[in-house]
């Protein structure tokens, strides 16, 4: 940092000093200008001239009220139009006083609002300027007479230039902020949205196999010894569902890959195609799945058909995980004008051992998945016994808009 930036930092920081500064170098204009006289005996010729003593007592008056000019801004300009009034009537010759009411009035319009100045402005303007016409020993139309009118307008000009810059660069800095707090929101509700969806997803594979894997396994411990042919084909169906729940695990976690790690399978995500194989899973496990299907023919965008695919996992994993012996399940996939209706039937014991959302994630994960894509789901006991899913998933789906509710 140069020893310039460095003062100007210092200054910034100590306002007060700078105020003195510049109060200092207004005394030492007027002083010098109070010795000089710009009127000679042959013309506009230069020469020296002694100011008097109410002249200076009032240039030092009016250059210490400098010091505190943005403390009391217009207290200030009154007190330095007051003593530049003085010197107006009584200076002969006359004193460049109007310099720190100069100074004053661009302080009162950088630091107030337009209407403020203007009217500040007009009126200081017209009192000295009128003053200094009226009074004194120069004629009214006298070069020093204009300079006043002058200087006072330059002044409350040049301040509220300064001050409406100074509010235009606070409001660029403040929108920029702005946009910056608004991305950073954004970045952090999408990641929020990615992490819940890759649980969503987590879950749906994990419950889904894990209870294949501890039906097949208790299958085949429980006729080890009596049946060694039916283990085998037991714990074969372990090492399927496992194998499964490995690669889908393997599918969704490589999302969360850097660019660096390995390239992540590309294999696509489930979907309604892969119904059948879905049911002869559970089917393998003991669980009798029947599927209906009338929408032959309906291409699916990628998230609908990933979300009724994941509907029906997750009903029938808690058919298995959830009803008892004997028990068997009707899957039904409906067009229905611009949806796509999923039903998932159980005959279990109903209400008393069906899956509650308080115990689990099951039900409100599924839930959240099809309302993220604009359908909607139902699930509870039906009347007679047994569980009924049902969820309503369009057609089309719309990706959610920037302001979107989650």
């Amino acid at each position: 940092m140069s020893t310039l930036e460095r003062t100007r930092d210092w200054l910034r920081a100590h306002p007060l000093a700078l105020d003195a500064a510049l109060a200092a170098g207004v005394l030492v204009c007027m002083m010098a200008g109070s010795f000089v006289d710009p009127h000679g005996a042959d013309g506009t010729t230069w020469g020296a001239r002694t100011p008097d003593a109410l002249s200076l007592a009032l240039m030092v008056l009016g250059a210490a009220a400098l010091v505190f000019r943005r403390r009391a801004p217009m207290k200030i300009l009154a007190a330095t139009v007051a003593v530049t009034l003085v010197e107006l009537v009584t200076g002969d010759p006359r004193a460049p006083l109007a310099m720190c009411a100069v100074v004053a009035l661009y302080t009162v319009a950088s630091a107030t609002d337009r209407p403020t100045t203007w009217r500040v402005g007009l009126a200081t303007m017209t009192v000295l300027t009128a003053v200094a016409m009226l009074a004194g020993p120069l004629p009214w139309y006298a070069q020093e007479n204009l300079g006043v009118f002058a200087w006072t307008g330059m002044a409350a000009a040049a301040g509220d230039a300064v001050r409406s810059r100074r509010a235009f660069v606070h409001a660029i800095k403040e929108r920029a902020e702005r946009a910056e707090r608004t991305r950073e929101e954004e970045a952090r509700r999408r990641v929020a949205e990615e992490r819940l969806r890759i649980a969503r997803d987590l879950h749906d594979v994990v419950a889904h196999h894990i209870a294949l894997v501890n039906v097949q396994a208790g299958v085949a411990s429980h006729v080890m010894d009596k049946r060694p042919d039916q283990a085998k084909e037991a714990l074969a169906h372990v090492r399927e569902a496992s194998r499964s729940a490995l690669n889908e695990l393997r599918a969704t976690v490589g999302l969360l890959r850097q660019s660096g790690d390995p390239e992540a399978p590309t294999e696509p995500a489930p979907g309604l195609a892969r119904l059948d194989e879905l049911a002869d899973t559970f089917r393998n496990a003991g669980l009798p799945v029947e599927v209906a299907r009338s929408d032959h023919g309906t291409a699916l965008p990628a998230a609908v058909d990933l979300a009724a695919y994941r509907v029906i996992q997750e009903a029938l994993t808690n058919v298995q995980k959830h009803t008892g012996a004997g028990a068997k399940a009707e899957v039904s996939v409906v067009r229905v004008g611009p949806n796509v209706e999923v039903t998932v039937l159980d005959n279990g014991p109903g209400q008393d051992t069906a899956p509650q959302e308080g115990g689990g994630h099951g039900l409100l994960g599924m839930r959240e998945r099809v309302t993220a894509i604009g359908g909607s789901c139902t699930a509870g006991p039906r009347y007679g016994g047994g569980f009924r899913v049902h969820a309503i998933l369009p057609v089309k789906h719309r990706a959610p808009a920037l302001g979107d509710p989650v």
